[in-house]
């Protein structure tokens, strides 16, 4: 713990995109615990506590606290760790602070991800009713109920409980005057980053009217809803959660299935689709983002130098299927059927002739297909 810096933790490689994940009012980062290690398979992954929620001091603000306030301290937070740009996902409150740093901090925030979040948070009055009664009793009578608040019937998570009896009642009550005064409505229109809404479709708090409203206001946002999630959706719908924030944080997936597509054709693509499983879901998600996401998107090579890496490789280990794929794909990559044969010649040599020869029969048939016209 800091007096200067929100408590934090980072996880993944120091090299990846930088990812911030905000919590929401009392909890602490455990809220992440499912969701977090995962995406830190691709990203640098810093999440962050509330000032006098778990580890981050209380004197980090004080009464009258505004979201403004949380978002310059998420700021100094990357500063602190030399992150310039990063993307950003945050749940209730931990949303509004990303609302909040898309409006005046557009410059610092790449891709943003609001979870069971506002764009304000009914008024004031009930926050300021919540504020006094926390400065006055305490936390041990609204974590009694934060089940109720938190989660659907019968489900809840005890660390997070916990986390939300031992924050600091002061700084708890200064980030219920934060919620009190958000109203950020007239501002989406000038959010400019990608922005996904996720929202809870059992959410007493903010039910998905909320999280619509901003999709609707923000250019180009999608609002994506998870059934049996209540508030805390990443604690009670880990794998939801994960899908949609991997969808649009995952670049390299989005563009390794465009660059699928340009090199095998959106027929193959299409079927492979079509084909896809929920057992084969994740394995067709890692071809996507490493395959052509990551290895066919490097500029080092050419596609026709690609091309020909591939086909060898596939004549060595004699997969013959994916081969004429990609003999089709060679076309495409701008290689003719005479460089198409002189690598399958240069296989004869280094795979061996029985090889070349079912290589050959292979790649015969789909050149006289695509002349044709039948493939």
């Amino acid at each position: 713990m800091t007096d200067t810096v929100l408590n934090h933790l980072a996880e993944g490689p120091s090299s990846a995109p930088p990812l911030l994940l905000g919590p929401s009012l009392g909890t602490s980062y455990a809220l992440w615990d499912k969701v977090a290690p995962e995406l830190s398979i691709t990203h640098r992954v810093v999440r962050w506590d509330l000032p006098g929620h778990g580890g981050s001091a209380a004197g980090l603000i004080g009464p009258g606290a505004t979201v403004g306030e949380l978002a310059d301290l998420v700021i100094g937070l990357a500063d602190t760790l030399g992150i310039e740009r990063f993307a950003y996902a945050g749940v209730s409150l931990g949303g509004a602070v990303g609302l909040e740093l898309a409006v005046r901090h557009p410059e610092r925030v790449a891709s943003l991800a609001v979870i069971c979040s506002s764009a304000h948070f009914n008024g004031a009055k009930a926050w300021e009713e919540r504020a006094a009664l926390v400065r006055s009793e305490g936390l041990s009578g609204l974590a009694e109920n934060a089940d109720a608040r938190w989660f659907t019937p019968g489900f809840t998570v005890p660390e997070l409980v916990r986390d939300h009896r031992d924050a600091d009642p002061g700084a708890y009550a200064a980030c219920c005057d934060a919620l009190a005064a958000f109203d950020l409505r007239e501002h989406l229109a000038q959010i400019r980053v990608p922005t996904l809404l996720v929202a809870g479709r059992e959410d007493p708090a903010t039910p998905p009217a909320h999280l619509r409203e901003i999709a609707d206001a923000v250019p180009g946002a999608g609002l994506v809803e998870i059934p049996g999630a209540s508030h805390l959706a990443p604690a009670e719908r880990p794998e939801a959660v994960l899908t949609a924030l991997r969808a649009h944080f995952g670049g390299d997936a989005l563009s390794g299935m465009r660059v699928r597509r340009e090199v095998l054709g959106d027929a193959h693509v299409d079927r492979a689709q079509a084909r896809q499983t929920p057992f084969t879901a994740q394995f067709q998600d890692f071809i996507s983002r490493y395959a052509w996401g990551e290895i066919w998107t490097d500029p080092t090579l050419t596609r026709r130098e690609r091309s020909m890496i591939t086909l060898t490789a596939l004549v060595a280990h004699g997969h013959y299927d994916e081969l004429a794929m990609h003999v089709r794909a060679a076309l495409r990559n701008g290689l003719t059927p005479e460089e198409i044969g002189a690598v399958l010649m240069q296989t004869a040599v280094y795979c061996g002739v029985p090889a070349a020869n079912s290589a050959f029969a292979t790649a015969q048939r789909v050149l006289a297909e695509e002349a044709d016209g039948t493939s």
